[in-house]
């Protein structure tokens, strides 16, 4: 019954956190609010099987990809840049239609694997997915150097119309943290997150290697761009606890929102397994407004079940006045939370079983009318079809007493794929995409309110190869574009 609902409560609403592909893609999943909602007025449930890969593109890169690509159009230009960052230390501008190279800008030498305490990837180079000021014309990321040896956290800065490197960068964050007194091990710190741009400054966050080893806290930089150099940074209070999902953070109404990972020896809470809310100055919330964290926020310490695994998502019920916040955790649970008081320890508004295991990728939303769909890739729990199979499920958000969450549907995916959204006009005909990122490695598309599939890419040639778990999709001038090892791989949409 709650699927027929959702069939008839479609309507065209006003674009919810949707992205428009005609434009610059500045951020991870088109938009700071992190939703993956991008705008496709061609791209319903009829043309979906029309998508093809094109073979012509050929957007060939140096290095492993965990970053997704971005894209900017240069006002005047013909033809917008696909911008990747790789492992390999190399950051490349892409022409959108041909994939040939513009400019390619080497910044240093990764670090081996071998020269770090622990990890799984090898080499270590630019992990995080950068962010673009349009308004600057310039490009931000992080990259681990290997500087004779001693390996380095340094954020660029790079011209986006000739890749060179911007006056004033990189910086240092070590460095830049010591003059304020604070410690930062910059080889027990890994830069997995999404980079985020807020009030004219850029947001770094950080985490610990694959392995949890090593003396590091999940940490927030802050830097200015005009000129450069590190305001300051938000820490752990307790050991470890790692800002490390692959969205980075997330921004809603001026503030930061973000999630931590598993502490290390926490008596009392000391920031790990939360949710945070801050401004652009980064200022330690202590106030339950600003903070939230599971009652059972110990024994999801000492069973490695972060938190911090899902960047939480801003969302607004349509009519609804009360902004939200949902959270995904590796405990496999959903946490709705009230933006405006996120509720301290045990404050969550609703908490729900979202999955049979972790969930570890980023979520993506859409609006129906008096609810908005969240999905996520996970081992779906509560399947209204019992259906509990690997893959990628949808969690209903409504404004229901009693009945706030509840498991929309589910369908089997084959890898481990961020997934993203395209709606014709921001929500109506949705539908869910991912990649079966380290599985079969196609691209796979459901429909929004049921989870049928309607595009499986089987026998038109569109498999790929080199996918790293949680790749997730660009929606750019009309086309997909999906980053793997050594190659950009781009899909024609209908117009």
């Amino acid at each position: 019954m709650k699927l027929l609902l959702l069939a008839l409560m479609l309507v065209a609403t006003p674009a919810f956190g949707a992205t428009p592909t005609d434009t610059t893609v500045a951020s991870y999943h088109g938009a700071s609010d992190r939703a993956g909602n991008y705008i496709v007025p061609g791209l319903n449930w009829r043309s979906a099987g029309t998508v093809r890969r094109d073979q012509m593109f050929d957007g060939r890169v140096e290095g492993h990809v965990y970053a997704q690509p971005l894209y900017w159009r240069r006002p005047g230009s013909e033809h917008g840049l696909i911008i990747a960052a790789t492992e390999g230390d190399f950051v490349y501008a892409l022409d959108a239609a041909t994939g040939r190279v513009v400019w390619r800008t080497a910044v240093g030498r990764p670090v081996p694997r071998v020269a770090l305490p622990c990890g799984n990837i090898d080499p270590l180079g630019i992990t995080g997915t950068p962010v673009i000021d349009a308004t600057r014309g310039a490009v931000y990321f992080d990259a681990m150097n290997d500087d004779r040896g001693t390996p380095r956290h340094l954020v660029y800065g790079l011209r986006l119309t000739d890749g060179s490197v911007l006056p004033g960068f990189p910086i240092d964050v070590a460095v830049g943290l010591a003059t304020r007194g604070i410690g930062f091990n910059p080889v027990a710190q890994d830069q997995r997150g999404a980079l985020a741009l807020l009030s004219g400054r850029i947001f770094v966050p950080f985490g610990g290697h694959y392995g949890d080893c090593g003396d590091y806290h999940g940490t927030v930089v802050a830097l200015s761009v005009d000129p450069p150099h590190l305001l300051g940074a938000w820490i752990t209070r307790a050991s470890k606890g790692g800002i490390w999902a692959p969205a980075g953070l997330s921004e809603a109404d001026g503030s930061l929102y973000f999630a931590t990972g598993n502490t290390e020896a926490a008596r009392d809470w000391g920031d790990g397994e939360g949710v945070f809310r801050v401004g652009p100055d980064l200022a330690h919330p202590i106030d339950p407004r600003d903070v939230f964290a599971p009652s059972n926020w110990k024994q999801l310490d000492d069973d490695d079940l972060d938190l911090g695994g899902v960047t939480p998502l801003p969302l607004r019920l349509p009519g609804s006045s009360t902004p939200l916040l949902i959270a995904l955790g590796k405990d496999g649970k959903a946490y709705l939370l009230d933006r405006t008081f996120l509720g301290g320890i045990g404050g969550a508004l609703a908490i729900h079983p979202a999955a049979r295991g972790v969930i570890i990728t980023s979520a993506a939303a859409y609006p129906v009318r008096g609810a908005i769909l969240v999905a996520y890739q996970a081992r779906g729990a509560a399947c209204p079809n019992g259906a509990f199979v690997p893959g990628i499920a949808a969690l209903a958000v409504t404004a229901e007493t009693g009945n706030r969450l509840y498991s929309a549907w589910c369908a089997k995916l084959d890898g481990r794929g961020a997934p993203i959204v395209t709606t014709t006009d921001g929500s109506s005909e949705p539908i869910v995409w991912a990649v079966g990122a380290e599985g079969d490695d196609r691209l796979h598309g459901f429909r929004g309110d049921t989870g049928e599939e309607i595009y499986a890419g089987v026998g038109t040639g569109d498999g790929m190869n080199g996918l790293r778990h949680f790749a997730t999709i660009l929606v750019a001038a009309g086309r997909f574009y999906i980053a793997g090892d050594g190659r950009i791989f781009a899909f024609e949409l209908p117009q």
